[in-house]
């Protein structure tokens, strides 16, 4: 388990440099999408409505995870915080949530459509398939409720009518996610163009889940 990062400037700057990355990977468009990452003092998230290429350090908010209320003086934080902050309650060994809406994880959610086991990187979000939070109105408790409900045993949901939402024990594994997922759902959605995909059975997502336990880990 990654240990809870400190609000430094630096730390602010990578979450800020992740939304650029995830721009420019093609994963989010305009202001939507939000990051968080979790710190000593609670978690940090994106501010609401601000533009990546003009955000400051200083305008990222810190959000107690303990209930206790936000300091004043900050900026509104993204709309979605109550579901950034309950991700993190819930999966204590996560450090950070990355949410956007890809353009085909989002015609997927549209349709309330999970990804199948269609391929082995299913896998990689912790399952054998991607599943669908039910749809609630975006920046309510209700939506907290159920994609929370929906990471239970999962690294990433889509979102029924909204979008996709990653977690990772970095942020670079978080980031690394949302892009995988995204890619994931394309091919899904290509291979439903041009036919009926076929779904890998139990044990050859058990085996492709069992590789996943270590990957991206450091050797010592």
């Amino acid at each position: 388990m990654q240990s809870p990062f400190s609000d430094r400037a630096e730390t602010r700057q990578a979450i800020i440099d992740a939304c650029l990355a995830m721009q420019a990977a093609g994963v989010n468009q305009g202001v939507s999408g939000n990051i968080s990452m979790r710190t000593k003092t609670g978690m940090l998230i994106t501010p609401s409505g601000i533009d990546y290429e003009k955000m400051r350090p200083d305008m990222l908010v810190l959000i107690p995870l303990d209930g206790s209320p936000m300091a004043e003086g900050q900026m509104k934080p993204s709309s979605e915080w109550q579901f950034h902050r309950d991700i993190l309650l819930a999966k204590p060994g996560e450090m950070a949530v990355v949410h956007a809406h890809p353009v085909y994880c989002t015609a997927l959610a549209m349709n309330h459509q999970p990804i199948p086991a269609c391929h082995y990187m299913v896998a990689a979000f912790g399952g054998d398939d991607v599943p669908v939070a039910d749809y609630a109105l975006f920046g309510t408790q209700d939506l907290s409720n159920v994609v929370v409900r929906a990471l239970e045993h999962r690294s990433a949901c889509l979102m029924a009518n909204h979008g996709a939402v990653v977690t990772g024990d970095t942020l670079a594994r978080a980031l690394w996610r949302m892009i995988e997922l995204e890619t994931l759902a394309k091919g899904y959605v290509t291979a439903l163009s041009i036919g009926t995909p076929k779904i890998l059975n139990a044990k050859q997502m058990n085996e492709a889940k069992k590789a996943f336990s270590d990957y991206g880990l450091k050797t010592r």
